[in-house]
């Protein structure tokens, strides 16, 4: 796969202007010599209190300090996120230099770790990171890819995400969307700047902080353990007494249903739309049935009406590769890959 070095006119420019009036966005440039980075929809969040610039000096125009508390102990930390705040170096090797996060941003950003190894796999030109949330992914591909196109529906986590990567001196190669990524991919799935993405990285919201309690009411016994855990007397844990099964054999499954905005099939629909590689970044007890049905079912093939270049993205016998995403002896989550990202389907690139 070529890795072009030549940087390309930005992809949201590209696109016709009636397709970004039907997307509901405007675009407010803030280019300057020194920034090549977008933000697509309403200005940055204004801040909410004066405080002391987070960011070195020549990057105060990307500063969001004041939008979300900087932790920098834990008796500052609330209880309820005290267990990611234990974790803050492994979210962010930098977090003490200032990085930031929102609620949402501690308990659902990809570890450091995990994201460059993700990154690494989804080398390309061009990537977009649907779900960016505050920056951890996108930071990532940053140092592999040509070219991040960031979207996330939340100006704040978007601030957030943009300081982060200031942080890390990559700013400069992140495009910045404030978009919603369901219209978002409907309108560039049906416009001729399809073959411009190489890569589409999924990680949609999983339901929350409690997400595995949606999981309760479908329990299996699978023939992957999952690593036990401390108990906590919840639902899943008292089925296992009752039933006298081993904590390690029993395995609640995970279902695409439960993704949000959309079914994660339809999700995955839509990303083949733009491109056939495609990663997804799923829950540890996902239901990898589910996964395998996103190539072999209805799901892996193009929707009615898509134009020509999006309806040859369907792949004969394609195959899905799933990774193990591990920090320690912990099993943390899934990234199931697709298309061209897949060992043994690089061919698929030319």
């Amino acid at each position: 796969m070529s890795r072009k070095r030549l940087k390309a006119k930005s992809l949201l420019y590209s696109l016709p202007q009636e397709l970004k009036e039907a997307m509901g966005l405007n675009q407010t440039s803030e280019k300057t010599a020194d920034d090549t980075s977008e933000v697509v929809g309403d200005e940055r969040p204004t801040k909410r209190r004066k405080m002391d610039n987070l960011l070195p000096p020549g990057f105060e125009k990307y500063d969001a300090t004041g939008l979300v508390p900087f932790y920098a102990n834990e008796d500052q930390v609330p209880p309820r996120l005290l267990k990611y705040y234990a974790q803050r170096r492994r979210l962010f090797s930098r977090y003490a230099e200032g990085c930031l996060l929102d609620e949402e941003g501690w308990y659902s950003v990809t570890p450091e770790l995990i994201a460059d190894q993700i990154a690494d796999r989804c080398r390309c030109d061009t990537i977009i990171d649907a779900f960016c949330g505050v920056g951890g992914n996108a930071i990532a591909f940053a140092k592999t890819c040509e070219r991040v196109i960031a979207i996330d529906n939340s100006p704040v986590r978007l601030a957030l995400a943009r300081h982060n990567a200031a942080l890390y001196g990559v700013v400069d190669r992140i495009e910045f969307v404030l978009a919603d990524f369901v219209s978002f991919a409907r309108t560039l799935g049906t416009s001729s700047t399809v073959g411009k993405v190489d890569v589409i990285f999924l990680s949609p919201p999983w339901g929350g902080i409690d997400y595995q309690v949606l999981s309760t009411s479908n329990l299996t016994l699978g023939s992957k353990a999952i690593p036990s855990t401390p108990d906590t007397g919840d639902k899943e844990q008292s089925l296992q007494k009752e039933q006298g099964t081993p904590q390690d054999e029993l395995v609640p499954q995970y279902s695409l249903a439960s993704l949000k905005p959309l079914h994660g099939k339809e999700l995955f629909s839509l990303a083949r739309q733009i491109t056939p590689h495609v990663a997804i970044y799923l829950p540890r007890n996902q239901d990898l049935n589910e996964v395998s049905d996103l190539v072999t079912g209805s799901a892996g093939a193009p929707h009615a009406g898509l134009n020509r270049s999006a309806s040859s993205l369907a792949i004969e016998d394609e195959k899905v590769e799933v990774e193990e995403e591990w920090m320690g002896n912990k099993l943390k989550a899934l990234t199931c890959y697709f298309g061209g990202l897949v060992s043994g389907q690089e061919y698929l690139w030319d």
